[in-house]
């Protein structure tokens, strides 16, 4: 992914809004049986809001021709792909 640097102020806010919502959810998500602090319509209107931001963070991915789709690779997954190893030609012998 591009560094903060790259990111248009848009991006910026966006990442930040989502991560800024991500971890007020994570901080109160409840543990042990301990219900919500969220009302339904709060936990309902966090959803919406990080649909819209993924849905604009899409939109500018592809306007900017940048795949959405690229996910880490781990070293003990098997490759999707193989490498060919071309040798050169011999010499010629005339």
């Amino acid at each position: 992914m591009t560094n903060e640097t790259e990111l248009s102020k848009e991006q910026q806010i966006l990442r930040a809004m989502r991560k800024t919502l991500t971890s007020i959810v994570r901080d109160v998500a409840p543990r042990d049986g301990v219900p919500s602090p969220f009302s339904p319509d709060t936990v309902e209107n966090i959803r919406m809001c990080l649909g819209l931001i993924s849905a604009r963070e899409a939109e500018l991915a592809e306007a900017l021709g940048l795949s959405r789709d690229e996910r880490p690779g781990y070293a003990d997954e098997p490759a999707t792909t193989q490498a060919m190893r071309f040798v050169p030609p011999g010499k010629k012998l005339n």
